[in-house]
Formats: C-alpha cells, structure tokens, sequence
C-alpha cells in the first residue's frame, strides 16, 4: 500500500504540473510535449486503479496518434501564434466570469455531495464477469453482448460523422484533372491512339 500511495502522488503531481505547463508554454510544440507527458502520468494511475484497458487506450490512442499528429501538424504548418494570440486580453472579462461561475458550480457540488447507503446497496444487476477478473474480458463481453446495440449504433454515428466531414470539407478545384472512369471505359480506338507518318530525320 505504501509503494501504490507514493505512485499515485508521483504520477498525480506530474499530472497536475505537467497539465499546468501545456497552458503556460509559450511554445505549442513544447505544449503538445507537455500533454503527451499528462497522458502517460494519467494512463499510470488508471493502471493504479486496476484499469488498465482504459490506460492502453489512452497511451495508444490520445498519445500514439492524436498527439504525435497534432505535434507534426503544428511543426509542419509553422504557425504564427505571435499573431493569434494578439487581442486575447479583451477576453479576459468574460472569461473570468465564465471561469467563476465554473468554481462556484462545482463548489456547491462538492459541498453537497454525499454518498447513500441505500444507494450503494440498491444497484442493478450485476454485469458479467470473467473468472479470472481481467478488465480486458470484462468490457469485451459486455460490449459485445449486453450493450452491442450500442456499440453499433456508436459505430454508425461515427461512421456518418467521418463522411459529413469529408463531404463539407472536399473541395472541387477548377483546371485540375480528374479521373473519369466511365469516359476511360467507354473510349474507342480512335480517340485513344492517333497514328501519324514522320518523315524520315525528322521528328514530330
């Protein structure tokens, strides 16, 4: 118990200071570093805490892929944040605003929340669980049996979100050729090959 105490503070301020750098780096490159080190501190506490599902996801899915691309799309692009962030201070009011709001919310929260016996012991059925007590086998015969409605139904919303996405970002450009395959099929012999007689020691 005291090696998992001294983990769970060790991967928790990490966390928490690493999280505080992505806001407070002037570079975006270095802030982009400072979340992927905020996502593996937070994929060991998830493992501290047993799930260790949820921390192979967000190692693999957060820092392998939307990071590291977000990393090299911002080293690429060379944008100039100098000039963005030109004009934020007149934001700041209401943004404060917002932020207060936020805090006294979640305060009243905290300050009310209580955890009922009765609650705790009227749950619902009991999910199915593996024998062995692995995470792994547990959400995957969940998913698939208990709730595969709605892991279809997910997959379909993502689906048709990918497409409207590439269809309202797709743009036709003017003077630039395309593939036509019914054209390509449907052309004939003497519209694909032209024969021309060249004269001798001369050239076409």
């Amino acid at each position: 118990m005291v090696l998992q105490a001294i983990f769970f503070y060790l991967f928790a301020a990490i966390a928490v200071a690493s999280a505080f750098m992505v806001i407070a780096s002037r570079n975006p490159v270095h802030s982009v570093l400072f979340l992927i080190l905020a996502f593996f501190n937070a994929a060991g506490l998830f493992i501290l805490l047993g799930a260790e599902f949820l921390a192979m996801l967000l190692v693999l899915v957060y820092v392998g892929a939307v990071m590291v691309l977000f990393l090299f799309v911002v080293m690429m692009l060379d944008v100039d944040f100098v000039e963005m962030r030109q004009g934020v201070l007149q934001y700041m009011p209401v943004g404060g605003l917002i932020g207060i709001i936020l805090l006294v919310e979640l305060l009243l929260v905290l300050g009310v929340w209580v955890i009922s016996p009765e609650v705790v012991g009227n749950t619902a059925a009991p999910a199915p669980m593996p024998q062995d007590g692995a995470n792994v086998s547990a959400l995957g015969q969940l998913i698939y049996t208990r709730y595969i409605l709605y892991f279809q139904t997910a997959g379909l919303v993502l689906l048709v979100a990918m497409i409207g996405a590439i269809v309202l970002t797709l743009r036709q450009k003017e003077g630039v050729k395309r593939q036509d395959i019914s054209t390509q099929v449907g052309r004939t012999r003497d519209a694909a090959i032209e024969v021309r007689k060249v004269e001798t020691g001369k050239g076409i």
